[in-house]
């Protein structure tokens, strides 16, 4: 078996370790995933896979693509969970991971290919996405391959119609909007004028792509237009064209443009610390800021053309997603895997030049390995009393702590605690044999310490932080039937719903402010109480059923069941 070959079933395997053993483990916790998810039981429920109607009222912000791949696994699973909502993002990442090797693998050395792979699965960012109920990374990886078949069509000198990369924007475009062709075709336009290709010409190949690209999206955006009328037509303009030009009705991920900086720097850890420890090593000259343009010019000429795809990539991205008021860290998905081809070229470098830096680094990450391991022995002994638990929500705290202290130890979580040991031990045998490449040792620490998380730290702390149990009780008080929610903040276009609790409830909660009933069950937070009864408080009485005694984890009120009726 060739290596290049024994390099691609490592990363196929290890992707299928890393990514699909734990999309269950955690309850939902946030709002926005089970937000999503809970489209797709709308469709799944009600039969209506165009324009599903979700929370009573809302139609789905984003195009159906991902909520179609939930509603399809979660048919062949039989209900939708939290493994089948979260399936598709571990899928779409392990397939742009599997594609992302092949394609540097060919260009620019297998070795290569394999730092880029795993320096894009196991960095937070892209981790943290691939296990989420979101589009985003779907969003990503139909960029990213639509990239790579672009970069094929560059090599047949941009002959014929580059299909499979029309197919990934198309996918790209019902899985977010119009955004999912614009920069791949932005991205492709650049590079090939960068080249030498003549502007016009160029122009008129990429109208012919970017139009083709929109025939399988417009397909369903008719469709549901069909449905929805102008409520559709103006949410699809407010998400997709208001939204980049900073006009949206209501303000969304608003910050500076500085902030897209530190996202990638904070998305790129662990890796964004070795690379500033590095800096220390390396040998530095005063700049020729007079000469700086000519020699930007004569690099870029000079560079490879896989390496300079990848920086234009990179670039163009990045400063597109600048532009907008509307800024996340997930919108720079697409770029890091070629932010990681560069990085992965540094790290080579570095163990080859300086390999010090390797060696400190793989070093921080045993410790912290082994820092992880005291704190859950310190824990898990009782060492933490409760009065030293301090801070906004001290309960919250303990809530986190006890879970820790009182989880079942069985072998398999017995197992993933201990794993980061396993690379411990290989570290101290590298070490005695004075071995030159420590790159595995720290891939394999980070790769055991996020198995670990996924698996066993992170759901017992998050799922004692999520709604689940919440509803889990509330649906024993009203096990069927619709029941009522109420928000002060009432902003149309930006509705805001006890997302959590009625994706668990079976998206039985209905918004009170639409219908007006004249009976029925309320589930409100505190915060929402006095407003309520200034508004409705001479029309309805309120009996208090259920107290929760947490708050929520949608909006961190402290959530109750009333029964209410007309005076």
């Amino acid at each position: 078996m060739d290596k290049k070959r024994t390099y691609f079933l490592a990363l196929a395997a290890l992707c299928l370790i890393a990514l699909f053993l734990f999309l269950g483990e955690s309850s939902f916790h946030t709002r926005g995933e089970p937000r999503e998810a809970v489209v797709a039981l709308s469709m799944l429920e009600r039969g209506n896979w165009i324009l599903p109607v979700n929370n009573g009222v809302d139609i789905a912000y984003k195009p159906p693509l991902f909520h179609w791949m939930i509603a399809a696994t979660s048919s062949l699973a039989g209900s939708v969970s939290e493994y089948t909502a979260r399936f598709p993002s571990a899928l779409a990442l392990t397939v742009m991971l599997l594609a992302g090797f092949l394609f540097f693998a060919k260009r620019r050395g297998t070795e290569l290919a394999m730092v880029t792979s795993l320096l894009t699965l196991t960095n937070f960012e892209v981790h943290r996405a691939g296990l989420n109920c979101r589009v985003d990374m779907l969003l990503a990886a139909f960029m990213v391959l639509a990239l790579y078949q672009l970069y094929f069509w560059y090599e047949r000198n941009l002959k014929g119609i580059p299909w499979l990369a029309i197919l990934f924007m198309g996918g790209a475009a019902l899985t977010k909007g119009p955004v999912g062709i614009v920069v791949p075709c932005l991205v492709a336009f650049v590079f090939l004028l960068i080249k030498g290709k003549k502007f016009l010409p160029l122009c008129g190949k990429f109208i012919v792509v970017g139009l083709l690209s929109c025939v399988l999206p417009l397909v369903w955006y008719v469709a549901a237009y069909q449905q929805g009328g102008e409520r559709f037509l103006a949410l699809v303009l407010e998400e997709n064209f208001l939204r980049f030009a900073g006009k949206m009705s209501y303000a969304s991920h608003e910050n500076p443009a500085y902030y897209n900086v530190l996202t990638l720097l904070a998305g790129f850890v662990p890796y964004t610390l070795f690379v500033v420890i590095s800096l220390f090593v390396l040998k530095y000259k005063k700049p020729d800021f007079h000469g700086l343009w000519g020699q930007t010019k004569a690099a870029i000429a000079s560079m490879d053309d896989t390496r300079l795809y990848a920086l234009v990539s990179a670039a163009v991205i990045f400063i597109f997603y600048c532009i907008p008021k509307s800024k996340r860290s997930v919108y720079l998905l697409p770029m890091y895997p070629f932010v990681a081809y560069f990085l992965a070229e540094y790290f080579l470098y570095l163990r080859r030049k300086h390999p010090q830096v390797i060696r400190v680094s793989t070093w921080i990450l045993a410790i912290l390995s082994t820092a992880l391991f005291l704190v859950f022995v310190v824990v898990r002994l009782g060492l933490i009393p409760e009065s030293w638990i301090c801070g906004r929500h001290p309960e919250e705290t303990w809530a986190y702590i006890e879970a820790i202290r009182t989880a079942p130890l069985g072998l398999w979580n017995g197992l993933l605690i201990l794993l980061p040991f396993g690379i411990l031990a290989d570290f101290v045998w590298r070490l005695r044999r004075r071995a030159a490449n420590l790159l595995p040792t720290l891939f394999g620490f980070v790769i055991t310490v996020f198995i670990a998380l996924d698996g066993f730290y992170q759901p017992t702390v998050l799922n004692v932080k999520s709604d689940k149990p919440m509803a889990q009780h509330i649906a024993t008080l009203v096990p069927d039937g619709r029941l009522y929610s109420y928000r002060k903040n009432f902003v149309e276009g930006n509705r805001m719903h006890p997302f959590t609790l009625n994706f668990y409830l079976g998206d039985r909660i209905v918004p009170f402010q639409d219908f007006a009933p004249v009976e029925g069950y309320l589930v409100m937070g505190e915060n929402e109480l006095a407003n309520f009864q200034e508004t409705y408080g001479t029309t309805y009485t309120l009996k208090d059923l259920y107290d929760s005694n947490r708050r929520s984890c949608d909006d961190h009120s402290v959530v109750h069941l009333y029964w209410f009726e007309k005076r």
